[in-house]
């Protein structure tokens, strides 16, 4: 019974640490997943843009400014739009984790980018990791077109 419970408790504590976000101060020249060489980057707004125009970007790298860090794992990233939407950021293969020190950082993503209609129920998820109020979570109540981004690596630039 000893070897369950320590079995149970060791297992616990595992799954405990890793839903943590990767610690540290996402500073200047730090990658996460793939490494990525900034050089060639192109401006988020500049990639929507074309986006909106009918082009698609299997693979591009992209600068933008991040807003916000999934606060449970640093799963998932949100970044700033000129015409005040934001974009969504989700790493490839679920493989690697930015620290929510992240936010407020410029970065440089290599990965693909496309316009995707996002479910309500991955709506309410993302929600429901930032926290936020159970009436924010309930109003939400129609999928959204929005900019998604798949990361295979990011590097802090600024």
């Amino acid at each position: 019974m000893k070897k369950v419970f320590l079995t149970l408790a060791i297992a616990g504590f595992g799954f405990i640490a890793n839903a943590q976000p990767p610690a540290g101060d996402a500073k200047t020249g730090e990658w996460y997943g793939d490494k990525v060489n900034p050089e060639g980057a192109l401006n988020i707004n500049d990639v929507v843009a074309k986006l909106n125009g009918g082009s698609e970007f299997p693979e591009v790298k992209v600068t933008a400014k991040i807003i916000e860090v999934c606060p449970k794992k640093g799963c998932w990233l949100k970044l700033e739009l000129n015409d005040g939407q934001t974009a969504t950021v989700k790493m490839k293969d679920y493989g690697f984790f930015l620290p929510v020190s992240a936010k407020g950082k410029t970065v440089v993503i290599d990965g693909e980018v496309k316009i995707k209609t996002t479910s309500v129920a991955e709506l309410k998820h993302y929600a429901e990791d930032a926290k936020k109020t159970k009436e924010e979570i309930d109003a939400i109540t129609k999928p959204e077109k929005a900019v998604s981004v798949l990361a295979k690596g990011i590097v802090i630039v600024e």
